[in-house]
């Protein structure tokens, strides 16, 4: 039985690429389901951000500068152990099982439709 979730799905994005930031929040936002209430840019700034924010979900990538997203997963969930980790990466499929293996909930390819990430981001946190 799925959870009920009180107003929007709290998301962190956390990806090096500036573009991919804009496009997932104005994505998630346009949803309805779910308020962005942060962004970073590398793993280190995202493991701040969450730990500050405490959002219900967080967008990572797995290729970034300063910390990649398999060295920040662990520490994301020892810092906000509630929160759902989406990874949203163009690394390659093989590195889901690492992934999976340090915490995340999902794994979706760069390039996968952006719908479809907001339907997985919302099943993660809405199935606890």
């Amino acid at each position: 039985m799925a959870a009920t979730h009180d107003g929007p799905i709290r998301v962190v994005v956390v990806d090096d690429a500036e573009e991919i930031r804009l496009l997932l929040q104005l994505t998630l936002e346009l949803d309805g389901r779910f308020e962005v209430v942060g962004a970073a840019e590398d793993g280190k700034a995202g493991i701040e951000l969450v730990a500050e924010l405490q959002p219900d979900a967080v967008v990572l990538d797995m290729e970034m500068p300063v910390m990649t997203g398999l060295e920040a997963l662990p520490e994301l969930r020892r810092v906000a152990p509630h929160s759902r980790v989406l990874v949203f990466s163009s690394a390659p499929e093989e590195l889901e099982g690492a992934a999976r293996a340090a915490g995340a909930a999902a794994y979706r390819l760069k390039g996968t439709d952006l719908d479809e990430v907001a339907d997985t981001l919302a099943e993660i946190v809405l199935s606890l």
